[in-house]
């Protein structure tokens, strides 16, 4: 395939508004830390709505494509790890939480460039994955805007709200945990198979 077929082949409105959730992170960032909760909740329910929306059109239209399945997961994880950061500056007694988060999501990222390395795709994310992001997208957008539209701040609901949050994201991080570990094995079964079939035949040849 040429450059020109790739990034035709590519050049897709799901992988646009992939491209898009990764281009807002640093001003949605930058607004968060500035505690302007208004638009940077605008920026983040956009961030929520493109990556809603992304992966049904790529199925609805059949516009999924290898770029996108690595791209996706990729947004949903800087993404995940700026607000956090963020979080972690503007409500110190979330740190014990977003920690746990923080490390979820960088195990994921090495998984990711670890099958990468083995010449293996990422598989595509699942529904459990999905989840965990929705929830987190909802936590973090309702302690912004009771905050911006309300000035509304409550410890107890901060906790309990990250909480729910890591519990979902652990959870989701167990259920990749396996099929990384499937893939694996599936891939080395692969390989003794292949290796197997060589000496077979080798041995057939001298037969």
């Amino acid at each position: 395939m040429s450059f020109k077929q790739y990034i035709r082949h590519n050049l897709t409105v799901p992988n646009v508004l992939t491209a898009i959730r990764i281009l807002i992170i640093p001003p949605m960032a930058r607004l968060l830390l500035k505690q302007n909760y208004i638009a940077s909740g605008a920026l983040l329910l956009l961030s929520a709505l493109s990556d809603l929306f992304d992966g049904f059109i790529a199925r609805k239209f059949d516009q999924i494509t290898d770029l996108g399945k690595i791209l996706d997961p990729i947004a949903d994880k800087l993404t995940l790890i700026a607000v956090v950061m963020c979080m972690s500056v503007l409500y110190p007694d979330t740190l014990m939480f977003i920690i746990v988060l923080f490390v979820k999501e960088i195990l994921m990222l090495c998984g990711g460039a670890f099958l990468l390395r083995m010449k293996i795709k990422p598989p595509a994310a699942r529904w459990y994955g999905k989840v965990s992001t929705t929830i987190f997208y909802t936590s973090i957008i309702t302690l912004v805007v009771l905050k911006a539209v309300w000035g509304f701040t409550n410890h107890v609901l901060s906790i309990t709200l990250i909480a729910v949050t890591t519990v979902t994201m652990l959870f989701s991080l167990t259920m990749y945990f396996m099929v990384f570990v499937e893939i694996i094995k599936e891939k080395k079964s692969g390989q003794t198979d292949q290796k197997t079939e060589a000496a077979e035949e080798h041995e057939d040849k001298k037969l």
